[in-house]
C-alpha cells in the first residue's frame, strides 16, 4: 500500500506526459467518486448485515468526530491563529480519512468483511458531518462567495449517498442481486482501492512543508492521531457488536486527516498550504500510530 502511494508521490515529482499531480488527482478522484465508489457502496450494502450495529457505527463516528471537534476548538480559542489557519486546523483535526485510506487498511488487516465497517462509518457518520458541520466551519472561518445551497442538500446529492440509499432499500426488502449485476459491481469495486491509494499519494504535497507551520500542525497530530482514538475507545463498552468490529471501527477513526478538506480550504479561502501539510504529516505518522493502536486494542 505504501508503494502504491509512493507511485502517486513519484508522479508529483516527475509529471509524466506533462500531466501534473493535481490534474491527474482531479480526474481520478472524480471517476472514483462518481463511478467506482458508488459501485462498491452498492455491492457492499446490498448484501451487508444492516441492523442495530449500523446505528452503533453512527455513534462511534459522530462521537469521535464531535469530541475531537470540541477539543481542537478549545485549543484554537486559546491560541492566536488567524481565521484561515483556525479553519484549516479544525477541519484537519476533526475529520479522519475513513474511506481513501481507511477502506484499504481495514480490508488488508481484517479481510473483506471490514469494507462494510469503513463504508458505514463514512456514509452514516463521517460524510453527513463533513457536508454539514464541516462546510459550516469552512464558511465561518473563511469566505463564502458562491451562495451555495444548504450543506445538507450537498450531502444528499452525492453519488455514494444515493448508491447507499438504493442499496439499503434493496437490502431491507430482501431483493437479491442478479449474478450479472453482482459481477459488474465486483469488477468496478476492484478498482477503488488502488485508485484511492494512488490518489492519496498524488495529494501528499512535499512543497507544503514549512517549518513555520509546525506549531499549527502539532495540535492536529495530537488530536487526530491520539485523542480521537482515545475518545472512541471510551464509547466501546456501550456497544453490542463483536470485538473485531469494534477494533476495526477504532482503527478507521484513527486514520489521518481527510484529503477532501483541501477542496474546502480552496473553496472557502482557508490556509490550503497548512492543511496540505497536516494531511501529509499525519499520513506519514499514521504508519507508526495505526500499528500502535492495533497493538493496544
Amino acid at each position: 500500500m505504501t508503494l502504491i502511494m509512493a507511485c502517486g508521490s513519484g508522479w508529483r515529482l516527475f509529471s509524466p506526459a506533462g500531466l501534473t499531480a493535481d490534474q491527474v488527482r482531479q480526474v481520478l478522484t472524480s471517476v472514483v467518486y462518481y463511478l467506482f465508489l458508488p459501485a462498491m457502496v452498492l455491492e457492499i450494502l446490498w448484501s451487508a448485515d444492516i441492523g442495530i450495529h449500523s446505528l452503533e457505527y453512527t455513534l462511534v463516528g459522530v462521537g469521535g468526530i464531535l469530541s475531537s471537534l470540541l477539543i481542537i476548538w478549545i485549543i484554537v480559542r486559546l491560541s492566536k491563529f488567524s481565521r484561515p489557519q483556525a479553519g484549516a486546523i479544525i477541519l484537519a483535526a476533526s475529520f479522519p480519512n475513513v474511506t481513501y485510506l481507511g477502506l484499504p487498511v481495514l480490508e488488508q488487516v481484517f479481510g473483506n468483511w471490514a469494507r462494510s465497517v469503513a463504508i458505514q462509518l463514512d456514509l452514516f457518520a463521517a460524510s453527513p458531518l463533513v457536508f454539514t458541520i464541516g462546510i459550516m466551519i469552512a464558511r465561518h472561518y473563511g469566505k463564502d462567495e458562491g451562495g451555495e445551497h444548504s450543506p445538507l442538500l450537498s450531502f444528499l446529492n452525492t453519488p455514494p449517498f444515493i448508491a447507499a440509499f438504493i442499496a439499503v432499500l434493496l437490502n431491507l426488502n430482501h431483493i437479491s442481486s442478479p449474478e450479472w449485476i453482482d459481477g459488474v459491481l465486483k469488477q468496478l469495486s476492484a478498482a477503488v482501492i488502488p485508485l484511492m491509494l494512488f490518489s492519496l499519494g498524488l495529494a501528499l504535497s512535499w512543497n507544503s512543508f514549512r517549518l513555520k507551520n509546525m506549531p499549527y500542525v502539532i495540535p492536529v497530530i495530537l488530536v487526530k492521531l491520539l485523542l480521537m482514538p482515545l475518545c472512541v475507545i471510551e464509547i466501546l463498552p456501550y456497544l453490542t457488536m463483536n470485538d473485531e468490529y469494534k477494533i476495526a471501527a477504532v482503527i478507521d477513526m484513527a486514520m489521518p486527516s481527510m484529503v477532501l478538506g483541501i477542496i474546502f480550504c480552496d473553496r472557502y479561502k482557508l490556509d490550503s498550504s497548512l492543511y496540505a501539510m497536516a494531511v501529509t504529516v499525519t499520513t506519514l505518522l499514521s504508519i507508526l500510530t495505526l500499528p500502535f493502536w492495533y497493538g493496544v486494542l
